[in-house]
């Protein structure tokens, strides 16, 4: 059973009072640069039992250029497509992949959008483990192929990303393998924390003031803000904390809904319209979690259709070079929003996630050029 017995999401918890004995931010470097520099705070216990490919430890870059056109004074850019995999999400599937692999797993299935399935391919062909990969059947072909190149076996479902959870699901009840579905099982979080980590330790044992961040199934947010709970516990902050902005598509927005409504949980969003993979979730069973978080943080909750994320996807390039995927450049759209409605000021520290290599949604994007004839005299017009 990968749920509490209410059908809650798991969380692990650790001995940090015995953890701040080592884990103390001045005394990090020689440390990997990896998210298993924070080895005390996550769940494998032995070093031989590590399933990695050099996540974590993304830049945090500064962008003067993009802030200036939206009037911010300290923009500052969290980009995840450095990973090996090329998301986020290869954080979260090494330290899954490798908790599968210590507990006995042989054989991994996980529903995806595309990026989750992709580093879980990687994954567990590095464990030397089986991979069932269920995508929508519309799911992006360069997510397909990195899959099938890791060697995973791919089905295509005819419906939405909780069609292929269910197919999934059903699957580990009859005991075919071990899920990796969004929070059925606790380790995806863990790995997904050391963002916060990384974010302190690159701000010298400062916070921003906001994080701005895309949110499908939630689980960044809710990895956050457990390690920012944590890091307080280790003396690594104070009690203070940024304000955690969730950014959904309009297409797809049950946490949106939820906030604004004031509600504790969310309802399944019908039918979902939005074209951007990552943010395609229809449901989120950690919705109290992420709610609670946005919350308690003082964040907010925010919409942005399709056209508005693919025009902030070629601003943010062009201004400063860094290939954003369409899920990222949702949260560079909501910025204008955000300032005009007050959530955050011009002379704040703001950070927004990049969480995804843009280089993996070419076919996404409108990729025509003039062609033109070679020069006279070159080797091809001859």
């Amino acid at each position: 059973m990968n749920l509490s017995p209410a059908g809650a999401p798991l969380l692990v918890s650790y001995d940090l009072e015995r953890a701040a004995r080592t884990l103390r931010r001045e005394a990090m470097d020689g440390r990997p640069r990896t998210i298993w520099r924070y080895h005390e705070v996550l769940p494998v216990r032995s070093p031989d039992q590590i399933i990695s490919l050099g996540e974590g430890m993304t830049p945090l870059l500064s962008a003067p250029r993009l802030g200036a056109r939206l009037g911010l004074m300290n923009l500052m850019i969290k980009d995840e497509g450095i990973n090996p995999t090329g998301s986020f999400k290869a954080r979260g599937l090494s330290v899954a992949v490798s908790m599968a692999r210590s507990l006995g797993a042989k054989r991994l299935a996980i529903p995806s959008a595309g990026n989750a399935g992709g580093a879980m391919a990687a994954y567990a062909a590095r464990a030397g483990l089986e991979a069932h990969v269920f995508v929508p059947a519309d799911a992006p072909a360069s997510n397909v192929a990195e899959c099938l190149l890791a060697g995973a076996k791919v089905t295509r479902v005819r419906g939405f990303l909780n069609d292929c959870a269910a197919i999934v699901a059903q699957g580990a009840a009859r005991g075919e393998w071990f899920e990796l579905s969004t929070f059925k099982e606790p380790y995806r979080v863990e790995g997904k924390k050391a963002m916060a980590y990384e974010l302190v330790e690159q701000m010298a044992g400062e916070i921003p003031d906001a994080v701005v961040y895309p949110t499908g199934g939630g689980t960044g947010l809710v990895a956050m803000w457990k390690a920012f709970d944590e890091m307080e516990a280790l003396g690594w902050i104070g009690s203070k904390r940024p304000r955690l902005i969730s950014v959904q598509a309009e297409g797809c927005a049950p946490l949106v809904r939820a906030y604004e409504a004031g509600e504790e949980t969310s309802r399944p969003w019908a039918n979902p319209t939005t074209r951007v993979p990552g943010l395609r979730a229809p449901r989120v069973l950690a919705d109290f979690l992420c709610l609670r978080a946005i919350r308690n943080s003082g964040g907010t909750a925010l919409a942005i259709p399709d056209e508005a994320m693919f025009a902030a996807q070629r601003e943010i390039g062009e201004l400063e070079g860094v290939a954003f995927c369409p899920e990222g450049a949702a949260c560079i759209a909501a910025l204008r929003l955000l300032l005009q409605r007050g959530k955050i000021n011009r002379d704040e520290r703001i950070v927004v996630f990049n969480t995804a290599s843009g280089l993996k949604y070419v076919e996404m994007m409108d990729t025509s050029a003039p062609t033109v004839d070679a020069a006279p005299g070159s080797p091809a017009a001859v």
